[in-house]
């Protein structure tokens, strides 16, 4: 059975809810994870993801800032909503979606950003940060006979030199400092996660998923960097079919500055 799982920062649901709505229109994911939603759960538009069949919503969200939300066509069981570094912030959410006799644990992340200054001891954001990247050891690519783990979103490090636009005019630049790019590889192993982009598309070609809305002309300088992600446990990296980044959505009105991922899985 086919299953398709796409993810976005959309920077606003209800700002851009007609992007989403011409996303999903155009592609129809089995399951959308939306970050930075930026919205309280009792305003958050499931009217209008219902009248499009995504009936199926699970959401944590605050007023004005971060939020994550999963939307899907099938049922969802919310598993946890977890608050990381003790703060309060809705940065996580996970859910659990049964597909081809399979049980998936579907995690949606929204990892800060980190501010401007990648010095943990003059600024807090970066703290937070790496404090958050520590936290998420914790999270494990559980897998069995019949069930496996997924995690995508927005997890705001590009890890590998091809990851980024200039390697090395943004060793300093934070996303991208080697004690990021570090601590999230190491961490991403240490819990057994498969990066399934880099699975699908090899390291040494580049791939973005973001684009700085201050650049005049973001195609034309194409300085972007891979934020966005979608990791599985061994047994679901297995069934990966594709991989699909939305590079045209960036190009849409009044768009989010990420676009959408989505990968597709073949489970029996």
């Amino acid at each position: 059975m086919p299953l398709t799982i796409a993810t976005w920062n959309i920077n606003s649901v209800r700002l851009r809810m007609p992007l989403v709505e011409r996303f999903l229109l155009q592609h129809q994911p089995d399951v959308l994870c939306l970050q930075e939603t930026k919205c309280i759960d009792e305003l958050f538009p499931a009217e209008a993801f219902a009248a499009l069949g995504y009936s199926h919503i699970a959401i944590s969200g605050q007023k004005g800032y971060h939020g994550v939300a999963t939307v899907a066509r099938r049922p969802l069981e919310v598993v946890e909503r977890r608050r990381f570094c003790d703060n309060g912030d809705c940065r996580h959410i996970s859910t659990r979606i049964v597909s081809g006799g399979h049980a998936l644990l579907l995690h949606n992340f929204y990892v800060p950003a980190g501010g401007d200054e990648p010095d943990p001891d003059i600024n807090p954001k970066f703290r937070h940060k790496l404090d958050f990247i520590e936290e998420m050891n914790t999270v494990r690519a559980e897998q069995g006979e019949a069930h496996g783990s997924i995690l995508v979103g927005d997890l705001n490090i590009a890890p590998l030199p091809t990851d980024v636009w200039s390697h090395k005019q943004l060793l300093n630049v934070v996303s991208h400092t080697p004690v990021e790019t570090e601590g999230f590889e190491a961490m991403r192993r240490a819990g057994g996660w498969v990066d399934l982009m880099r699975r699908h598309i090899p390291p040494e070609l580049k791939v973005y998923t973001w684009w700085s809305y201050r650049a005049r002309d973001w195609a034309l300088s194409n300085r972007g960097r891979r934020l966005d992600h979608v990791w599985s446990s061994d047994n679901v990296a297995a069934r990966l079919a594709a991989i699909d980044i939305v590079r045209e959505a960036r190009g849409w009105e009044r768009p989010s500055d990420h676009v959408p991922v989505i990968a597709r899985f073949d489970l029996d």
